[in-house]
């Protein structure tokens, strides 16, 4: 038979899965402490039932000790009565001769030896037919002047077994109370750290998208309940600042997308009312630059896009940083906008030329925009590291806006940078760009009063590297 055929056999209470943890719990507890019980019970009562059994034959074997001693100093018919005669332990004591006639006993219904004759000591010998089973013999040979003789001492077993008849008794009544005190201190223990995971979990049932900004309850207990929802509540923040830089971000997108849009679409409006206002000026002066400027924003945002989705490609290989580093320099310089500085070492990293070549190039535009005269590019090395640092003359970054100056759509002057063009994306692609070469870029002050871009990447390049080829992001 199959087993869904077993299953439907049986209603579904039945089977485990629908059980809980509380209740999986209390059972897994018991079946644990029962079979621990079980093991220790049975361990216990072979030790109890051994000592019961080596103190009793201790005791024949010290009362057949004592007897032949004294059968070496006395004869076997004026032995004392105290050592045959029975007691709590000793249940016979016989003596015989070398033909096996008793010529001593504690007992003058002991017609046949209590057990056979062995040749030498012998102890925990059986009883022999006749006789009660339980008792145990022990037996010695004594050499006398009058003969050989031999001391039987039978020991009564039977009151040991009835003692671990009784605690097998007790631990059978008692095991099983265990057992049940037991799952259920484990059904009220689990069920009660639940209560907990219960709570966390309606409280993250009724979080709404539209409202991020509630948090699961911590535990007072300082224990792994608690840590899950000091877990549970980072991952809530988490989750609304990212939720937040997306709506924010689709915002700035669509606004951003928005004014080239409409130039366009006003000026197609225009060709299309007045045919004869579409001449080359409306074409070079307003079609094509918002056209360019659009196509720019969007390949900034499939850039972050693909960042943020760890799909940021890279085509690895040797690149000379002095030699993009000249490059740059040389294309300031044709601008003749700002005086350009070098100080050039050579230094060969593994990356991507074409993302290294788009982040140094957003460097020197932003440091170009903002420089009053002066822009510096620098490259050396530090250790198993290379360093870029780019400075300008400008106004310069403040200290509270350089942990943001990376952020997306963050112009620190914005009309500034919206009559140049600039989207805000610039400083988020480089900071991207030199994380997928487990890089760093940070901001600082340039010794010109300025702001000072440096960026630093390993040598050996970043560690996951994708050969394969990618579309020059440039």
């Amino acid at each position: 038979m199959s087993d869904d055929g077993l299953v439907k056999r049986f209603p579904s209470w039945l089977t485990s899965a629908h059980w809980g943890l509380r209740l999986r719990s209390a059972l897994a507890s018991a079946l644990v402490v029962g079979a621990v019980l079980l093991v220790a019970a049975g361990a216990m009562l072979w030790v109890l039932y051994r000592s019961l059994r080596h103190e009793v034959g201790a005791a024949a074997d010290s009362r057949a000790n004592q007897i032949a001693a004294e059968l070496t100093r006395t004869p076997a018919a004026r032995l004392p009565e105290t050592l045959l005669e029975a007691d709590r332990q000793i249940a016979a004591v016989q003596v015989l001769d070398s033909a096996g006639r008793q010529v001593a006993a504690s007992r003058h219904d002991l017609n046949a030896p209590l057990t056979q004759l062995p040749a030498h000591d012998a102890t925990d010998l059986p009883a022999a037919a006749g006789y009660d089973g339980d008792w145990r013999i022990t037996a010695i040979p004594v050499p006398t002047p009058e003969g050989t003789f031999t001391v039987l001492v039978a020991a009564d077993t039977e009151e040991g077994e009835h003692a671990v008849k009784k605690v097998a008794a007790l631990l059978a009544l008692g095991g099983p109370a265990v057992v049940a005190a037991a799952a259920a201190v484990t059904y009220l223990l689990v069920g009660r750290s639940l209560r907990s995971v219960e709570h966390i979990r309606a409280r993250v049932a009724g979080i709404e998208t539209s409202d991020l900004s509630r948090r699961v309850p911590i535990p007072a207990a300082r224990d792994e309940i608690a840590r899950l929802a000091e877990t549970m509540n980072a991952m809530l923040d988490r989750v609304e600042a990212g939720h937040r830089a997306q709506r924010r971000f689709v915002g700035d997108a669509s606004h951003e997308l928005r004014s080239p849009l409409a130039t366009i679409t006003a000026a197609l409006e225009l060709a299309y009312h007045r045919p004869e206002a579409f001449d080359r000026e409306l074409i070079g002066a307003t079609l094509l630059p918002e056209a360019a400027r659009m196509r720019t924003l969007v390949e900034d945002l499939l850039t972050l896009a693909a960042a943020d989705e760890r799909e940021l490609e890279l085509r690895v290989g040797e690149v000379d940083l002095d030699d993009l580093i000249a490059e740059e320099a040389g294309a300031l310089r044709l601008r003749g906008a700002v005086a350009v500085q070098t100080t050039i070492e050579p230094v060969r990293v593994h990356g991507d030329r074409a993302r290294l070549t788009r982040a140094l190039r957003n460097l020197t535009d932003n440091a170009a925009a903002h420089a009053r005269g002066r822009v510096a590019l620098r490259i050396d090395r530090h250790g198993d590291r290379a360093r870029i640092t780019v400075d300008d003359d400008g106004p310069g970054i403040a200290p509270a806006d350089r942990s943001r100056v990376f952020d997306r759509f963050v112009r620190l002057e914005d009309d500034r940078a919206r009559s140049s063009g600039g989207s805000g994306l610039g400083l988020a692609i480089v900071a991207e760009l030199v994380a997928a070469h487990d890089g760093s870029v940070h901001v600082a002050e340039s010794p010109w009063g300025g702001a000072r871009f440096v960026i630093e990447l390993p040598i050996a390049g970043p560690a996951v590297r994708i050969e394969q080829p990618v579309t020059d992001p440039t």
